[in-house]
């Protein structure tokens, strides 16, 4: 029987040869056009079907997204496991993913539904971008064209997860600052922070702002009449309502729209990193949170944009990673290895 390691290099060489014609290292929104016609219409039909038995998942699939391309670009890798024989430490587990992000049961799903009509060739990153589109696109947000053509990574970064992901009680600098690092523009920041028109945050998420955020009182940034409604929501000193959820939208909850933006000017911000977008005086992000919320097919467009620009963040292309066979990279060794014959 063939070594542990002679196996994995046998794999990482059928992986490494599963290059795409035309990618020429770049990405495409043609890029499956001969090898899986119809993959966006697949993911399209489970991310729907998913949405029927949960609420949350549009927003919750439009996460992992950008939770994947803000670590190592967008290359598939918050959705690898920790393994020690792979040397993974999974980015799960970081601060800002650690018991929130969700959605995979439903990345698999679509990666079984894509794997039964196109056996090797969408990789697991490509998925995340096309089910980040149906997302918004089914909750009533804007459409736009997806470059494909993402391969999958063979490593995961928890650290760069912990430093590199926004925090919802960081700073407007320092998020900036975050967001420049990635060739974001502040009209960037600002589109692709109305996500959280909708979906949910847990309490612990903005507790800090309700009760002792400064000299023992309650922001003053937080609408006095919405802050009864959230000290309800999230008891002090409750260490169990720390996981209760709340609508980052109070006023439509489910749907892609713009009153994430009318909800900022009349401080009902969820989350203090949303709020400081318009009440840090004098910033850059005022303006547009106000243009925003006077015109959404204006953020719309905007962030239609800034999705394509957040996609095209360090994607691995040509004969760089792998396409995964199934969404777990342990799970693809010992598939591919069976169906080699070596175990």
């Amino acid at each position: 029987m063939a070594s542990t390691i002679s196996i994995m290099l046998m794999i990482t060489a059928i992986t490494g040869a599963m290059l795409i014609t035309g990618s020429n290292g770049q990405l495409s929104s043609t890029f499956y056009s001969s090898t899986c016609l119809n993959v966006s219409s697949i993911v399209r039909s489970v991310v729907q079907q998913a949405q029927q038995s949960d609420a949350r998942i549009y927003a919750s699939l439009l996460r992992l997204h950008f939770h994947d391309c803000f670590v190592n670009g967008c290359d598939g890798s918050i959705l690898l496991v920790s393994n020690s024989t792979l040397n993974i430490q999974s980015e799960q587990g970081a601060a800002p993913n650690s018991g929130s992000v969700r959605g995979f049961n439903v990345v698999d799903n679509i990666k079984t539904a894509v794997e039964s009509a196109c056996p090797g060739v969408v990789s697991c990153a490509d998925i995340l971008a096309i089910a980040a589109e149906a997302s918004v696109s089914l909750a009533g947000g804007p459409t736009w064209t997806v470059q494909l053509g993402r391969r999958d990574s063979t490593i995961a970064n928890m650290s760069g997860a912990n430093s590199d992901l926004p925090a919802p009680s960081e700073s407007l600098s320092s998020i900036t600052t975050k967001f420049a690092a990635k060739n974001l523009s502040t009209t960037d920041l600002v589109a692709l922070s109305g996500a959280h028109t909708f979906g949910r945050a847990r309490c612990t998420t903005f507790i800090n702002r309700l009760y002792n955020f400064s000299n023992g009182s309650p922001d003053s940034t937080l609408n006095s009449s919405y802050l009864p409604t959230l000290q309800n929501a999230c008891p002090q000193n409750n260490q169990t309502a720390l996981a209760n959820l709340e609508n980052l939208d109070p006023t439509t909850p489910d749907t892609f729209d713009n009153n994430y933006y009318a909800n900022l000017q009349i401080e009902q911000g969820l989350l203090q990193s949303d709020q400081e977008l318009f009440s840090t005086s004098g910033a850059a992000t005022v303006s547009i949170v106000n243009s925003f919320s006077s015109s959404q097919s204006s953020f719309f467009q905007s962030f239609a944009s800034a999705m394509i620009n957040m996609g095209a963040i360090s994607p691995l292309t040509g004969t760089s990673g792998e396409v995964h066979m199934q969404r777990l990279r342990f799970t693809d060794i010992m598939l591919s290895s069976a169906m080699m014959g070596l175990t």
